[in-house]
């Protein structure tokens, strides 16, 4: 199953994990492993802490001073730092589901990570039946 999710800034951070955990219901899943993948390479998907926004701001700008905006690259286009933040993050996290529920920690959400925004990202949710 695919989610639509319309980014809005440059750099931003979405909790999926209500929009995940809806998809998988709606088809009548109750148990298994959960695969969130981005396919995309300006983008990521990551487990991370959901309860104070602020720590995704501090997220983003730490990825900023790794990889800067500013700097110079070799690649041809003019988002080749969101390209390595990607690549940093990863494009997929994988949770257990039981009892209709996502085994996620107390604090933990399943967030789209926008590098190269705004645009419209595809997610894709994939489940195997456990």
């Amino acid at each position: 199953m695919e989610l639509t999710i319309t980014t809005k800034h440059t750099s931003e951070m979405i909790d999926l994990t209500e929009k995940v955990h809806e998809a998988v219901i709606k088809k009548g899943i109750k148990s298994g492993l959960v695969t969130v993948f981005v396919p995309h390479t300006t983008a990521s998907i990551v487990l991370f802490e959901n309860i104070d926004p602020q720590l995704r701001r501090d997220f983003l700008e730490a990825l900023g001073r790794i990889a800067p905006a500013s700097q110079p690259y070799h690649h041809q286009g003019e988002n080749a730092a969101a390209h390595i933040k990607s690549a940093l993050c990863g494009a997929r996290v994988v949770v257990p589901m039981e009892n209709a529920k996502l085994q996620l920690g107390k604090w933990q959400g399943i967030f789209l990570c926008e590098f190269d925004g705004p645009r419209e990202r595809t997610v894709i949710v994939q489940v195997v039946h456990g």
